[in-house]
């Protein structure tokens, strides 16, 4: 069993890249950014909606994935600017193959700490719950892919545990939070895909997000695991090009590295598959150092079971407001505590 290699299209304008794509016929993945629509008519860009006249350009291809854009989400607009029905209305819109869910990334540029960390873990596990049960209202059931997320390989099991519900033979989970990562180490890609590979029942298997093409080989010894992997690494090749030709980052430019980059991958599988030596996992303290620390640490673990309850929205909780609920805990001795709020006078 080989790994598909799927490949992230910018945008779906008709031209040079969608040429090459129909050409290509390997699976294609479209972001929701790349089909939102923005407005600065309020002087603030404001997310309108979709360009669902775009799908109509996607004729021809082998296949096309919806991907929830994500990381995008989170550096760019600190959040989702759209809701899970939104959401919906777009992935409703086309024959999809795959609609990935909504997810929270941890990469350590939208979270620099491991208490953010497991905020982002438990948004995810909510925000799969909401995308599932709306697939479920519009018979999209059989093409969502719940998508994982978390920074140790812990982490993402706790993420399958807490949504074993929606794994099932021959289903398809989203492994985000990949295309930054090492391949070797305690937190690497292949440490986070062996304990995938333990715990999951065989028939379910994996795509993961953005990983890259040197790490394929070493993939290679799960092929029966992993189902295929996805990446738009191509268009940071194209600019290096163009920049070093001083030349503009066309699409037809875009188009000749996204063929050149697939044909390598597809070459990759080729290889020889290869193994890492494993390394011994160091444990680090994580106590608090302070009382107002350890309230707040507190509060976040206390918000993330009612995100994952469903009592919280997986998108509406703010600093202040942590801190807020931190404040009631830290003038609280812990053991008087009967739930937030309660509070000595």
């Amino acid at each position: 069993m080989s790994i598909e290699i799927v490949i992230g299209l910018p945008h779906l304008n008709e031209g040079p890249i969608l040429a090459r794509a129909r050409r290509l016929q390997q699976p294609m993945l479209i972001s929701a950014n790349a089909l939102s629509s923005w407005s600065n008519r309020r002087g603030r860009r404001e997310w309108t909606g979709w360009r669902l006249g775009q799908l109509a350009n996607a004729y021809g291809l082998a296949a096309l994935d919806l991907d929830s854009a994500g990381f995008v989400a989170m550096a760019r607009y600190r959040g989702f600017p759209w809701s899970v029905d939104d959401y919906f209305r777009l992935a409703s819109a086309f024959p999809f193959r795959r609609i990935a869910s909504l997810d929270y990334c941890t990469e350590t540029e939208v979270a620099a700490d491991r208490e953010e960390v497991l905020d982002r873990i438990s948004r995810t596990i909510r925000a799969n719950r909401d995308c599932r049960e709306r697939a479920a209202d519009l018979g999209l059931l059989d093409r969502l892919m719940p998508v994982i997320q978390g920074r140790r390989p812990s982490d993402y099991e706790r993420c399958i545990d807490a949504l074993w519900l929606s794994i099932q033979q021959g289903k398809v989970i989203g492994v985000g939070s990949m295309c930054r990562r090492e391949i070797a180490g305690p937190e690497g890609l292949i440490a986070v895909i062996e304990q995938l590979d333990r715990i999951l029942p065989a028939g379910v298997t994996l795509h993961a997000f953005g990983v890259k093409g040197s790490a394929l080989p070493y993939l290679a010894p799960f092929s029966g695991r992993i189902a295929s992997i996805d990446s738009q690494a191509y268009g940071v090749a194209a600019r290096r090009d163009a920049y070093r030709r001083r030349v503009s980052k066309s699409d037809a430019l875009v188009a000749e590295h996204m063929e050149r980059w697939t044909h390598q991958q597809l070459v990759r599988l080729t290889e020889p598959p290869r193994r890492l030596r494993h390394q011994a996992v160091r444990s680090c303290s994580s106590f608090p150092a302070n009382a107002w620390e350890a309230a707040i640490r507190h509060a976040r673990a206390e918000i993330r079971d009612l995100i994952e309850s469903g009592d919280l929205d997986h998108d509406e909780i703010t600093d202040a407001w942590i801190e807020q609920w931190a404040a009631d805990i830290y003038r609280a001795p812990f053991g008087d505590r009967g739930g937030k709020g309660e509070a000595a006078g």
